[in-house]
């Protein structure tokens, strides 16, 4: 039973960022300077080539278009949106906002998303990795024993990569309430799962960051397009560091039509239907040992040996992921959920192993 505590000073984002970065002025460009590009001006502000391309001039750093459609869709604020080149992009700003290299710490929890561990590297933090319950759910009292006056991030995927599940409301809110740094929760695939997005409780909780994603249910990977929401003095102090034309003006432009579309609920439809069938089918393969609960558009599988299985997919000309080096997954094989055709052929292939 996890047992409730208090925390003993408020929260203050003030006294979570870096020095350095609370003293800095950050960088004005030319548009942040005119912000009313798009009017009908001669611009003679940016040092750009004048002859139009459809790509001569910089994008809006600050992309209000998307956030404003965002915000909408989304039930937030303006102000609370912070998007990147990616996730990685939104994630390194973290890191680089608020951890004092070769001085604080952040904590994870593997099996989890690696490049919370490299970025932690690239920034010359502690990574403390806490392992998750053989559940694959948070450890909570240990988590909150590996804190020091240093740590300034706990890191949570859900649906977690490459488990899968969903972690509980219950472990997420423990550590919302009794740690005083950010909590960094990570919903890149929380469009496939049954539970709601925490982004209705950002209000309440000043030091919840949620990242989300348009690489997975919207289908834009190759975008690059990574969310953060957050407070909005969270948002401000990631303002100062961000790069100033960071987001280009095709991922904006797609970007913003694709979420005007009504593909998103039918497709996901799809693919959660998919990964109901292929589970069904993959518990009649004797050489899979155990398939672990999806709240993802991916399977994590447990086989009696996943390097000759993975071996054998590929030259069956299937690529999935061998996750045996990561903690809790030995022989363990990640199935990210295909088409009805792809993942007919990988049923008939794996039923011919």
């Amino acid at each position: 039973m996890i047992k409730n505590t208090e925390i003993n000073t408020p929260f203050s984002v003030q006294n979570l960022v870096r020095k350095t970065i609370l003293n800095m002025k950050s960088y004005s460009s030319a548009r942040d300077e005119f912000k009313e590009f798009e009017t009908n001006m001669v611009f003679l502000d940016a040092n750009e080539n004048p002859f139009s391309n459809g790509f001569n001039r910089y994008p809006d750093p600050q992309q209000k278009l998307l956030k404003t459609l965002l915000a909408k869709q989304k039930k937030v604020s303006l102000n609370q949106i912070l998007l990147g080149n990616g996730s990685d992009e939104v994630l390194d700003s973290l890191f680089r906002a608020f951890c004092e290299p070769n001085h604080d710490n952040v904590i994870t929890l593997p099996p989890t998303y690696g490049m919370y561990g490299v970025l932690a590297d690239i920034n010359a933090i502690e990574n403390r990795e806490i392992l998750l319950t053989k559940d694959f759910e948070p450890n909570v009292e240990c988590i909150l024993k590996n804190v020091s006056k240093n740590t300034k991030i706990i890191f949570l995927c859900s649906p977690n990569n490459p488990t899968g599940n969903s972690f509980s409301d219950e472990s997420i809110l423990y550590l919302l309430r009794n740690f005083n740094g950010l909590v960094v929760l990570d919903e890149a695939y929380i469009d496939f799962s049954s539970k709601g997005s925490w982004l209705s409780e950002l209000d309440d909780f000043p030091n919840l960051v949620i990242i989300q994603t348009l690489s997975k249910a919207y289908g834009l990977a190759g975008l690059r397009v990574g969310i953060l929401y957050a407070s909005e003095e969270i948002i401000s102090v990631l303002n100062k560091i961000k790069p100033p034309y960071n987001l280009n003006t095709s991922s904006q432009d797609i970007a913003l039509k694709k979420l005007t579309q009504n593909t998103l609920t039918a497709q996901v439809k799809k693919i959660i239907s998919e990964r109901e069938s292929v589970v069904k089918s993959l518990q009649r393969i004797e050489f899979i040992k155990q398939i672990f609960p999806s709240d993802a558009n991916f399977i994590l599988i447990k086989v009696d040996d996943a390097t000759l299985r993975y071996n054998q997919l590929i030259q069956a000309g299937i690529v999935v992921r061998n996750r045996s080096n990561q903690p809790l997954c030995e022989n363990c094989l990640r199935i990210t959920i295909g088409t009805k055709e792809e993942n007919s052929q990988l049923i008939t292939t794996l039923k011919s192993l």
